[in-house]
């Protein structure tokens, strides 16, 4: 899930950064649509940032738990997790 939290919001708020500054600029010679075009380019900003968020979140967390990742049990990964995740 976290993956399609990057890919498809990374992708998506790209796209739809772009769209904004477009709308952006046509409101300006147009007159129209600035609130929703200031809007739109806002909430991509904020995918955008949360898609960075998520994928930085997922590599440290990879990085920090990777001995864990063949585990017999869910028990046991869960017991390796929080013991690399607690070392200090």
């Amino acid at each position: 899930m976290s993956t399609s939290i990057v890919f498809i919001g990374g992708l998506l708020g790209t796209i739809g950064l772009v769209l904004g500054i477009v709308a952006l600029m046509t409101s300006r010679r147009s007159g129209i649509g600035r609130g929703k075009a200031i809007t739109g380019v806002v909430t991509s900003a904020i995918a955008i940032v949360v898609s960075i968020v998520v994928a930085l979140f997922i590599v440290w967390y990879a990085n920090h738990t990777q001995e864990c990742y063949q585990p017999d049990s869910f028990q046991q990964y869960k017991q390796c997790v929080h013991e690399q995740l607690t070392e200090n």
